[in-house]
């Protein structure tokens, strides 16, 4: 009777270290997946990380570029209004010059210089509507391009090529 009951915990034992085994193994190739998947999500964090800063770097380069246009633009347009200010000041000398010989139908010095006046007046108008319009496009050109790299990149998928059927 010792016997068997010697077999039989010989048994268990040797079940109980089979197992003990076989959990060691079990654990060990969990250890090795956990590393795996560890190293293959740092990759992809790092890997977004980049793609997030190149972006933005692409972003605020858009941005200078588009402050800088629109700052010569306006810069460009005051030019212009300048330049057609002095015009109309020009125009208002000559009209007011003794030099010139006197039309038939005199206009008075004062209407003249009103009306010199009006013109440079409009001219400078019209420029300064020119440059206010130009940097309104500047600023919707610069929120358009930052919020373009706010956005997530569209996924387009390929076109299918379409196949000719013949008929026969």
């Amino acid at each position: 009777m010792m016997r068997k009951e010697k077999s039989l915990l010989t048994r268990i034992g040797d079940a109980v270290e089979a197992a003990k085994d076989r959990t060691q193994e079990v654990g060990a190739s969990l250890v090795k997946s956990a590393k795996s998947a560890e190293v293959g999500a740092k990759k992809a964090f790092g890997k977004a990380r980049r793609t997030v800063k190149s972006k933005a770097r692409t972003a605020e380069a858009d941005a200078k570029r588009a402050v800088g246009k629109a700052k010569r633009t306006v810069k460009s347009k005051v030019k212009a209004a300048a330049t057609g200010a002095k015009k109309a000041a020009t125009k208002v000398e000559r009209a007011m010059s003794p030099k010139k010989p006197a039309p038939k139908r005199k206009p008075t010095a004062k209407s003249t210089v009103k009306k010199g006046v009006a013109k440079a007046r409009s001219t400078l108008k019209k420029g300064i509507a020119e440059a206010r319009t130009a940097a309104g496009k500047a600023g919707a050109a610069i929120t358009k391009a930052a919020k373009g790299a706010a956005k997530k990149p569209v996924k387009r998928t390929a076109k299918k090529k379409a196949v000719k059927k013949t008929g026969s």
